[in-house]
Formats: C-alpha cells, structure tokens, sequence
C-alpha cells in the first residue's frame, strides 16, 4: 500500500468550511468555520468566538486574523465527536 504525502498547504484547503479552533500564542482561542486562508496565514473564519482562558468573551459573525504579526499558529480541526490537532 501506497500512502500519498501531503503538504500542509494541501490539507489546509481540504478543511475549509469545516469547524476550527485557531489558538494564538496569547492564548486566546477564536472558534470557528474557516471560510478562507493565503499564503501569508491570514484567516478568515466564519460564525467566530473568542475564548480567553476557556470562556467565552465575543462572539463575531466574521473575523480575520493576520498571519504576518509574528504570531504562530496552532489548528485544531474539530467534529462532534473529537478535535485533532493539525499543527
């Protein structure tokens, strides 16, 4: 059996619209359905909440997170049933 790799960049298309949980190195977590992402790591989420040490702080319709403000990033793709991390 063949396993085919993948690149992050790959995997990261095949998630969107799917259900994520972006944390920032702040420790602020924003949830959300990831519409979109470039090259440069900005995000943009849909139906957005902001969490800040586990509670709820906002809630956003939209939200864009910038990739270039030297942050680094940790995905979490998450079902009803589990979340995985991603990196």
């Amino acid at each position: 059996m063949s396993l085919r790799k993948q690149t992050p960049s790959d995997f990261l298309k095949q998630i969107i619209g799917r259900p994520v949980v972006v944390k920032l190195n702040s420790g602020v977590d924003y949830r959300g359905v990831l519409a979109c992402l470039d090259g440069y790591m900005n995000i943009a989420l849909e139906q957005t909440e902001e969490y800040v040490n586990g509670q709820l702080k906002n809630k956003y319709g939209d939200a864009f997170i910038r990739g270039n403000n030297g942050n680094s990033y940790s995905f979490c793709c998450c079902t009803l049933a589990n979340c995985v991390l991603i990196f």
